[in-house]
């Protein structure tokens, strides 16, 4: 099986920086695409950033230059670095990553979640 567990959310104030980390272990032989999403209490959960399995990124308009996605292949983990943070960013975030295990299967899985708070 695979688990992806996160680290690093927390409380923080406006114009602050966080750094979110989130490893995949598990019988692992290639992860593709990792992601990061979040959901604000009442809101869908939105994707905010991903980043394929070349290093190609791609942001939600509303953390462009201010957020930045990246990943450590070798120990199969994905960081996103929140910068100049806003009270909206506020939310649970999650990480994903599209996984293909040993026994020829692949599949989405999801971490647990970790609070972002940012306060005014």
């Amino acid at each position: 099986q695979v688990q992806l567990v996160e680290s690093g959310g927390g409380l923080v104030q406006a114009g602050g920086s966080l750094r979110l980390s989130c490893a995949a272990s598990g019988s692992i032989y290639m992860t593709n695409a990792m992601g990061w999403y979040r959901q604000a209490p009442g809101k869908q959960r939105e994707l905010v950033a991903v980043v394929g399995s070349g290093g190609n990124r791609n942001y939600v308009d509303s953390v462009k230059g201010r957020f930045t996605i990246s990943r450590d292949n070798a120990k199969n983990t994905v960081y996103l670095q929140m910068n100049s943070l806003k009270p909206e960013d506020t939310a649970v975030y999650y990480c994903n990553a599209r996984i293909y295990t040993y026994n020829g299967k692949v599949d989405t899985y999801w971490g647990q979640g970790t609070q972002v708070t940012v306060s005014s």
